[in-house]
């Protein structure tokens, strides 16, 4: 069963290193920034009706974890990157929101 995301308000420090590459390992092909405070993936598709179903679906589980990602697309692409903006840093809530994602390849 996924985790869900708990309310971050800031007042927590972001992810240090060690474990931001715990919570990095088991995800499918996602990125660290060079910064270390967001974590992004990139995604082809054939057609712009599938970055809209792709967006669409990415859309929902962001309202229901609360927990909103940066989005970038175009025709057949899209970019998602995540980071707590609370704490200017990744926080669990980032990790749990890019494990649904994945999910959605399966």
């Amino acid at each position: 069963m996924l985790k869900h995301c708990k309310p971050c308000e800031g007042g927590v420090a972001p992810m240090a290193l060690p474990e931001i590459q715990k919570n990095l390992a088991p995800l499918k092909n996602w990125n660290l920034s060079d910064d270390q405070k967001s974590i992004w993936k990139f995604w082809v598709f054939k057609n712009h009706h599938q970055v809209m179903d792709f967006l669409n679906a990415i859309a929902f589980i962001s309202h229901r974890e609360n927990h909103h990602p940066d989005i970038n697309f175009g025709y057949n692409s899209c970019r998602v990157n995540y980071t707590t903006h609370a704490i200017n840093g990744l926080s669990e809530n980032d990790f749990i929101c890019a494990s649904k994602i994945d999910a959605l390849e399966e």
